[in-house]
């Protein structure tokens, strides 16, 4: 099968070289997609949702991995020096999820240190769901991109093995052109979607560990601060 069509589109070639009839076609993007049919749609919407994600992930964890030098020195000299409401409006003036844990620490001051290291950490998971959210929607387009695209990949095959049926002798190639623009492209615009989104959901996971790391060096910080003996 393969040979006939390798010689159909050679006949074809010879045929228009001697009628003088040779014209070159060009395709841009825009044609290749429109090529794809409907099944286009959804790896288009795919991948704005995984753009828009990326985008809107990467500035709020950013965000959340600044860190100022002499927070931590400050909440130090507070705790020593017996000014818990200074160290506590500290913490309020400052948009860090670090600052928030530390917060609920000094709220704490007073009880038990596994009663206050218990609530910096339920703090601290809350503020790592905060950081997380969208990333699951991410791993989803990065899974599931490809797979529409080899559903469009599939729905062209049969389009152009029905054509073929239906052809009888007459079959050529410029009838079954449709079911394999369909099934070319819709696996590539699947699998640049889903390449794309797996690489910026692993760049956000790695920026999430790093934050997480932070939040328990300062707190792990903040305990020792509360375990150090007063002077």
């Amino acid at each position: 099968m393969l040979n006939w069509f390798l010689l159909q589109i050679q006949m074809a070639d010879t045929a228009a070289v001697q009628t003088g009839e040779v014209q070159v076609e060009t395709l841009s993007y825009w044609d290749l997609a429109f090529k794809g049919g409907w099944v286009m749609i959804p790896i288009a919407l795919l991948s704005v949702i995984a753009v828009y994600i990326f985008v809107e992930r990467f500035f709020v964890i950013r965000k959340a991995s600044q860190e100022d030098i002499t927070f931590m020195n400050r909440i130090k000299e507070y705790i020593h020096e017996d000014k818990i409401e200074s160290a506590f409006t500290l913490c309020q003036s400052t948009d860090t999820p670090i600052a928030r844990m530390i917060e609920k620490g000094i709220s704490r001051i007073g009880r038990p240190l596994n009663d206050i290291s218990a609530a910096i950490e339920n703090v601290g998971k809350l503020e790592i769901y905060k950081l997380e959210k969208g990333l699951p929607t991410l791993a989803t387009v990065a899974g599931g991109a490809p797979m529409i695209g080899f559903l469009g990949t599939v729905m062209g095959m049969i389009i152009a093995f029905y054509d073929m049926s239906n052809a009888g002798n007459n079959v050529d190639v410029g009838m079954l052109s449709n079911g394999i623009y369909t099934a070319l492209v819709t696996t590539v615009a699947g699998l640049i979607v889903g390449i794309v989104a797996y690489f910026a959901y692993n760049i956000l996971v790695a920026k999430v560990e790093k934050v997480v790391f932070n939040l328990e060096a300062r707190t792990t910080e903040f305990m020792d601060i509360l375990n150090e003996p007063v002077k």
